[in-house]
């Protein structure tokens, strides 16, 4: 039997993933481009956003770090913090996205995401740090070739204790977003 899910397992091949509900419901074809035309002209202020909360009882959980390098980029990382109610309401969320260039993706309890196809509606570049976030389970709503839509950051990159994949991954969002039409970033001077 075929089962249509949120998240595909790697262990059955009868299990399709689907994207997640989103924010966004266009009534008509008119109304979605009026969308798109909107996002492609927003002035994002934000390199790069996340949204949401640490995991610290899971054991390989990149949160933590991202959350701490992210505070200490404030200029150039809008961090939405889910230990609150903030992230309950879409208008949060969604304003935060549409403010960014790069959405950072990484796994929670598992390794998909409702936020990444908001963050993809929202005209901002979902960075994942797993290929079991979106490349395996989106085989029928996204293009094979994931360099076409987001970025892939391998997690361990992130935690490298060297330091020395963090300041590669770091300089290069720029150079990223240059290659992204109507990235629009400006960072406060």
């Amino acid at each position: 039997m075929t089962m249509l899910v949120i998240e595909s397992s790697p262990w059955n091949n009868n299990d399709f993933a689907i994207p997640y509900p989103t924010y966004f419901h266009p009534s008509s074809d008119n109304e979605m481009f009026q969308w798109q035309n909107r996002m492609r002209r927003l002035k994002r202020r934000y390199l790069f956003s996340f949204a949401g909360a640490p995991r610290p009882n899971l054991q390989d959980s990149i949160r933590g770090e991202i959350i701490n390098q992210c505070q200490a980029s404030r200029r150039k990382c809008k961090l939405l913090e889910c230990n609150s109610n903030k992230c309950h309401k879409p208008v949060n969320v969604m304003k935060m996205f549409q403010s960014s260039v790069f959405c950072l993706q990484p796994p929670g309890d598992s390794y998909t995401r409702r936020s990444a196809f908001d963050s993809i509606l929202a005209g901002c570049i979902p960075v994942f740090f797993h290929p079991g976030s979106a490349y395996v389970q989106y085989l029928w709503h996204l293009p094979k070739n994931y360099k076409k839509y987001s970025v892939f950051i391998p997690s361990n990159h992130v935690k490298d204790r060297e330091n020395q994949h963090r300041k590669d991954v770091a300089s290069n969002f720029e150079t990223e977003s240059s290659k992204y039409e109507g990235g629009g970033y400006k960072a406060d001077s």
